[in-house]
């Protein structure tokens, strides 16, 4: 199909049905440009909402199509500067032959009119400037300020940064001269880094800058017992085993077996020895777990709104309700697990959203429920330079001469 057929299709299923960008752009052909698509779509789904409202004062209202083509032409128009000819004459051919005037006519008076943007900063106008929905805005201005809100929004409108994080187990060592070195083993590189050996060699795995800073938390080292307990695709995982150099035990979990083979694909790929897939669903308690790991790691579900840059369509799915559904599943697994751990061993949960009630506040109704247990640090990491938001706390069983234990057993099964 060609280029903008492509954006259309795409951005219809990802706005209208629920799909996700990146998993419809690896299952279409595109007869052009890949990269011309891919800026479209994300361009188009970081700024849905001021573009469409460039077109309102023109049309009451359209049928799906008929939206996704107006906001994606008028993305051309104004943020990549794709010659108005250009535009109209493309996106007219993707319309019925009646309905080709009307999108003509439409789409000239939109780029010749002024363009809207509203500059205040109430939530509604933020919500409007910054295309996302004015109850999440509200949401953040009420746990982190109007300061830390406007950071977060302008780096969730910036294109998404690609890091990754090398892997020492690898049996290829590649030159890595053109790669910008940051902290630990993060990488990053400024052209396609899936196109590089080092990448296409297991020697760089692809992981968040941010992400890479949670498995730290856990005090890893040789021989050691450990649970990951939301593990698929195995990024942690195998992170997880070059702190423990390739020694010890980790158990991967997930409830599904398409999603362990990824996580068993990774460690063969990688040279990952110690990773052992385990189809188990966290919610649920096995008793001869329990006071078993020296380590948990929980990167449990959660709602995704650290990750607005790279999935910016998150925003238009996700919804109120669904954050308090997420936020009992989460306090589910956590009552669960804790349960796993031996004594003086450390539990890391982690979330790659920014919400309070999945993180800060989750902890501490946890901890107001478990003497037992005790909070070493947390941390939440706000997007920055392409890096996308995160949270971590760290969680240390006391040992039993220290205090009672009072594990909730109400899930046992």
């Amino acid at each position: 199909m060609k280029e903008r057929e492509v954006i259309v299709q795409i951005l219809e299923k990802v706005l209208y049905d629920h799909a996700y960008a990146s998993l419809s752009l690896k299952k279409l052909k595109v007869d052009g440009s890949i990269g011309f698509v891919t800026e479209v779509v994300y361009g188009t789904l970081r700024h849905y909402f001021l573009l469409q409202e460039q077109y309102k004062a023109f049309v009451k209202k359209v049928k799906k199509k008929i939206d996704v083509l107006f906001v994606m032409a008028i993305y051309q128009h104004h943020f990549m500067k794709v010659p108005d000819y250009a535009i109209v004459n493309t996106s007219v051919e993707l319309v019925k032959p009646q309905e080709k005037s009307f999108v003509n006519a439409v789409l000239r008076k939109v780029f010749q009119a002024d363009w809207i943007e509203p500059r205040g900063n109430e939530p509604k106008d933020l919500a409007l400037r910054y295309s996302h929905p004015e109850w999440l805005i509200r949401l953040w201005l009420a746990q982190y300020g109007l300061e830390k809100t406007l950071e977060i929004l302008e780096e969730n409108q910036k294109p998404s940064k690609v890091y990754g994080r090398i892997n020492p187990f690898s049996d290829k060592k590649e030159d890595l001269k053109d790669f910008t070195f940051y902290e630990n083993e993060c990488v990053s590189y400024e052209g396609n880094i899936l196109s590089t050996k080092a990448f296409q060699s297991h020697q760089v795995l692809i992981q968040d800058r941010h992400s890479q800073l949670v498995v730290p938390e856990l005090d890893l080292r040789s021989g050691l017992s450990v649970l990951d307990a939301c593990a698929s695709p195995g990024t942690k995982s195998q992170q997880i085993a070059t702190y423990m150099d390739n020694e010890g035990e980790i158990i991967s979990c997930d409830i599904y077996p398409h999603r362990l083979e990824l996580i068993n694909q990774l460690s063969q790929q990688t040279g990952t020895k110690i990773i052992h897939t385990l189809k188990q669903d966290a919610g649920c308690l096995r008793s001869d777990w329990l006071n078993h790991f020296d380590r948990i790691l929980l990167d449990v579900p959660c709602s995704g709104l650290g990750d607005l840059s790279h999935k910016p369509e998150i925003r238009y799915h996700i919804s109120p309700n669904s954050l308090d559904e997420i936020q009992q599943l989460q306090a589910k697994i956590l009552e669960i697990n804790v349960q796993y751990l031996k004594e003086d061993g450390i539990l890391v949960y982690s979330t790659c959203t920014l919400n309070q009630k999945e993180n800060h506040k989750q902890i501490q109704n946890f901890l107001d429920k478990h003497e037992e247990v005790q909070l070493v640090s947390e941390k939440t990491l706000f997007p920055k330079e392409g890096s996308d938001g995160f949270y971590y706390a760290k969680l240390r069983r006391k040992k039993k001469d220290m205090v009672k234990s009072k594990l909730c057993k109400q899930y046992m099964i």
